[in-house]
């Protein structure tokens, strides 16, 4: 069922917050089991910021595809993930988010070092735009990529790009250090780089080698859904990802795999 309030995520009504009933918010919120790495208090917050994060964005379906309230809350939430610590004044200067049924394709013109043109149909999981739009693919169900987390992906190149570029250093937190950063950071993404020419099978997605940036965003997106793994091969990066997103997903992954039978 499609509620009304629809047409004000979509950016086609009055900017009000809305309300959403527990069933919905514990139907959404069991598609994304790596919510409950965060600590049983945050979950109200991040649920309070992806409703305003609803209220802010304009959502639009791309080649037909119609989104429902499930679809919307599921984005904003790992939208949101990202910034519970951080504030909603990380997205600020941007409005869309475009969401396609599946991957896409984006044309890309390139320049050789000739000066010769190159241009190509390019297929993506998602893209963000510095000053503009986010892209991202809706999967149902099975038919999502494994080990990919297209919403966390592009928003994190969001966060990236509030220090100008997507070059792997977002606007740290205060506080921090940047030469901490750019050190842990350097030497894994080297070493990951290193692993990925050498063939080696990562337990990280081998995108993040293409990149400083795309090693930033394919380890956020490891920090939050599988943060015991991150932390077993990057601990410095794990390190310096718990104190800019300012949570501790592993500690929570470790406590639950304790108790389980």
């Amino acid at each position: 069922m499609v509620f009304a309030r629809i047409r004000h995520w979509l950016g086609l009504g009055a900017r009000e917050v809305p309300s959403v009933p527990d069933d919905q918010w514990a139907r959404v919120e069991g598609r994304l089991p790596f919510l409950d790495f965060l600590p049983a208090e945050d979950r109200p917050r991040l649920r309070a910021l992806a409703l305003e994060f609803l209220a802010v964005k304009q959502f639009h379906g791309a080649h037909g595809l119609v989104l429902d309230d499930d679809m919307l809350l599921g984005i904003a939430l790992q939208a949101c993930l990202p910034i519970l610590n951080i504030g909603l004044r990380a997205y600020a200067g941007w409005v869309g988010v475009i969401v396609y049924p599946g991957d896409f394709v984006i044309p890309r013109r390139e320049y050789d070092e000739a000066g010769v043109v190159h241009e190509y149909e390019d297929e993506v999981l998602g893209e963000a735009w510095e000053g503009g739009p986010v892209l991202v693919s809706w999967f149902e169900g099975e038919a999502q990529p494994a080990g990919v987390n297209v919403v966390i992906h592009e928003f994190a190149h969001k966060l990236d790009m509030e220090n100008g570029g997507v070059d792997g250093l977002p606007r740290l937190r205060a506080g921090m250090s940047r030469q901490a950063w750019a050190t842990a950071f350097s030497e894994a993404y080297e070493a990951f780089c290193d692993e990925v020419d050498k063939g080696v099978e990562t337990e990280i997605d081998p995108y993040g080698s293409e990149h400083p940036g795309e090693f930033f965003a394919v380890v956020s997106e490891v920090f939050f859904e599988a943060p015991s793994v991150l932390m077993r091969h990057f601990p410095q990066v794990y390190a310096q990802l718990r104190q800019f997103y300012g949570v501790d997903p592993a500690a929570r992954e470790a406590m639950f795999a304790e108790t389980a039978p």
